[in-house]
């Protein structure tokens, strides 16, 4: 464990010593915060009409909800910009083999670098409690909806990790593991969309894998294991295919 953490520390840091990691955290923020101010001006707009005569509203289905719903698509662009250096740079870099001829196991490197992203990950997170403290601030929302819509973020950015990990240690180039992941990420997000060309039987097993049918619950308020089981099991198999992917490296070296 002690080896985990200190590859996890190291590529935590490395994140902050890097420009992208201030540039991917400064896009985040700006995105999340458009975002938020978007849903924030809908919400005073709907409530005005709400006080003079129109339907009821609720700041956690009317406001909070599409804030993380618009969350989760951010993600999708810039957790490839997180993921794709992992390997890939110590690739072109050379020191791929100093740390595969190092006394840890591939696990522990994999384990290592995957906590060290959901820490900045984790990171990311924080930067939208700035303005979500804005919503309990002046208002009165309920907390568990939006307690389970961060758990749902971050088990889907764990996936998403995981898959970029994957790619990234099957190239040297960063750029080709952005892209890639990128693709694999999308593939994950419309998969539900291609099953609507199929009968019911493949539509709903399509459905099931797509990515973003699971996270809906969680915004709501709702934690359902099949959905908690789901991302685990996506993180498992990307963090699977990883030490597998780490393994052909050392044998190749």
């Amino acid at each position: 464990m002690r080896n985990v953490l200190t590859i996890a520390g190291k590529e935590l840091r490395s994140y902050f010593t890097s420009p992208v990691g201030w540039v991917v955290m400064g896009f985040f923020a700006l995105l999340f915060g458009y975002f938020f101010f978007a849903h924030l001006d809908f919400f005073v707009r709907r409530s005005m009409q709400s006080a003079m005569g129109g339907g009821p509203v609720n700041v956690n289905q009317d406001m909070i909800r599409g804030v993380f719903s618009n969350a989760t698509i951010i993600i999708l662009f810039l957790m490839p910009m997180i993921t794709m250096r992992t390997y890939a740079e110590e690739k072109r870099s050379g020191t791929i083999e100093l740390l595969l001829t190092s006394p840890v196991t591939d696990i522990e490197i994999v384990l290592g670098k995957f906590f060290g992203a959901v820490g900045f990950f984790v990171a990311l997170m924080g930067v939208t409690m700035l303005d979500m403290s804005l919503v309990f601030i002046f208002g009165n929302p309920e907390v568990m909806p939006v307690l389970t819509a961060y758990l749902g973020l971050l088990l889907m950015g764990g996936a998403f990790i995981s898959l970029g990990l994957f790619v990234s240690s099957t190239t040297k180039n960063q750029v080709v593991a952005g892209a890639a992941t990128f693709v694999v990420l999308l593939l994950l997000w419309v998969i539900s969309w291609v099953g609507s060309s199929f009968g019911p039987n493949t539509a709903a097993v399509l459905s099931y894998l797509s990515i973003t049918e699971h996270f809906d619950d969680f915004s709501k308020g709702v934690i359902d294991t099949k959905h908690v089981l789901y991302y685990l099991s996506v993180t498992a198999f990307g963090l699977f295919l990883t030490v597998k992917s780490v393994d052909t490296e050392r044998w190749r070296g």
